[in-house]
């Protein structure tokens, strides 16, 4: 089980040499390096100086003293940062990182131009191109960002390693996971079917779980035990309960313990669940408020048995370090065409929230269940703020995502709408409205806090293979 965390990688630093260059400036780098990096809070982890000539790597014989080096200290680094102080070794570098397992951000020193004399200048700028030839040729992938060269301290370069921080996040959060799937696929929604083989291919394990099972635990739940004590002061503290009958709050912390056993049990990394109506008809509950305090804690919970808006919600998590959820493209805004409202029955955390929630009786499902048998819709309006937004799918055998991004604005929503919603303000929406059905996406969309469609694409497409779409782009 990956933990969804916005804590900052660890990254192993790998320098690159070419030895007719100067030592002094592997020596410089070297302490620049690890300082800067530290100092953005990573973890540094350096070959020591004397295992190579200057702790580099300037041949072969380097290069597999650097993969030795990494391998012992595998599932310690999140990410490998090659420096090139100067033009760098290219068949050396390929010897270090071509087993890395895991992304590599090729860095180049700049040169100074006051500093261009032979025994001064680094040529980086060029030998940056030559790692990435090599690294081609041989299938390595790689991460380079602009500015081509860049020196450590900037602000430019710290906005390099943030990408690449959130990137790591993203590649290593996905490549071995498991998606939870609590009960199975709500029958009317064809919508949300996903190929389990699809996603096993890419490192996605999906453990099954049957409604039944369920509720014969919930059934067990002891009420004087400390784990349902503390699920319902967790609950009761967590969202206004005003008017909710004390039995359907006492299902629901049941249903709580249950459903944090099943994460524990089968290390779940995200999850969905079916939620309706056998929820109403049998334990007379919506577990809307469960599934925003799990996506609070930062474990994506998606609704509906969506495991493609579930797998979104991760990435999204990962790389914003904030938690996600999973909405309804849901309304046109009146006239206004670059708005929407964006909704869903109460799967909101309560940190995108404006307030605390208010739990309810399910307006909609009642028209089908009755009234007073669907406690638990978490009610409420999402928090102005920028978000990035996504959602997946599986496709002949690839897993396939779109991503952009948008502002939830304070343009109001009438009082008397249902379940938790946010006017959405979206450059190119209708485009992107029109992008995403014809490519056959659902009607759900995952969406978290912060701009990180840049480093969410690059792992998807660079490291992940999957397929992006970007609906906004006008390519």
């Amino acid at each position: 089980m990956n933990e969804s965390t916005s804590e900052k990688t660890t990254f192993a630093v790998c320098f690159g040499n070419r030895g007719f260059f100067p030592a002094s400036l592997q020596s410089q780098a070297r302490s620049e390096m690890v300082a800067t990096l530290e100092g953005l809070g990573h973890g540094v982890l350096v070959l020591d100086e004397g295992a190579t000539p200057h702790g580099a790597v300037e041949s072969v014989a380097d290069g597999r003293a650097f993969a030795r080096f990494l391998r012992e200290r595998r599932g310690a680094y999140g990410g490998v940062i090659l420096c090139l102080p100067n033009f760098g070794d290219e068949n050396g570098a390929v010897a270090a990182l071509k087993e890395a397992g895991v992304p590599i951000l090729v860095h180049a020193y700049p040169d100074d131009l006051d500093a261009m004399a032979p025994e001064k200048r680094r040529d980086a700028f060029c030998g940056k191109f030559s790692i990435m030839d090599v690294f081609c040729q041989h299938g390595i992938p790689f991460t380079a960002l602009t500015p081509h060269a860049v020196k450590p301290g900037t602000d430019a370069f710290a906005r390099n390693v943030d990408h690449f921080d959130r990137m790591c996040r993203v590649v290593n959060g996905l490549r071995e996971m498991t998606l939870g799937a609590v009960g199975a696929r709500t029958t009317a929604f064809k919508t949300v079917r996903i190929d389990e083989l699809a996603l096993q291919a890419h490192g996605i394990n999906t453990e099954t779980i049957d409604l039944s099972d369920v509720f014969a635990r919930v059934r067990d739940v002891d009420e004087s035990g400390d784990a349902y004590r503390a699920k319902r002061a967790r609950l009761t503290e967590y969202a206004s309960w005003d008017g909710v009958p004390d039995e359907a709050l006492s299902t629901l912390s049941r249903l709580g313990v249950v459903i944090d056993g099943l994460v524990a049990e089968y290390e779940m990394d995200a999850l969905s669940i079916r939620c309706w109506l056998e929820m109403q008809q049998q334990l007379k509950i919506s577990p809307c408020v469960l599934l925003s305090e799990l996506n609070d804690r930062g474990i994506p919970t998606a609704c509906e048995l969506d495991l493609g808006n579930a797998l979104a919600m991760r990435a999204l998590r990962l790389a914003t370090g904030t938690p996600a959820t999973c909405l309804d493209w849901n309304n046109n805004y009146g006239d206004d065409e670059s708005k929407c409202i964006l909704f869903h029955c109460g799967p909101v955390p309560a940190s995108l929230m404006t307030a605390r929630g208010t739990i309810v009786d399910h307006a909609i499902l009642a028209n089908a269940v009755g009234t007073g048998c669907s406690w638990g819709c978490n009610v409420g309006r999402i928090a102005p703020g920028t978000f990035t937004f996504a959602s997946a799918r599986t496709d002949a055998g690839r897993i396939a995502c779109y991503l952009g991004e948008g502002e939830f604005t304070p343009d109001p929503i009438p009082e008397d709408f249902f379940g938790c919603a946010g006017t959405a303000h979206i450059d190119r929406l209708q485009h992107t409205l029109q992008r995403i059905g014809l490519d056959g996406y659902r009607h759900h969309v995952s969406v978290s806090r912060g701009s990180v469609v840049a480093p969410v694409r690059e792992a998807f497409e660079r490291y992940l293979g999957y397929r992006v779409l970007l609906p906004q782009s006008t390519a």
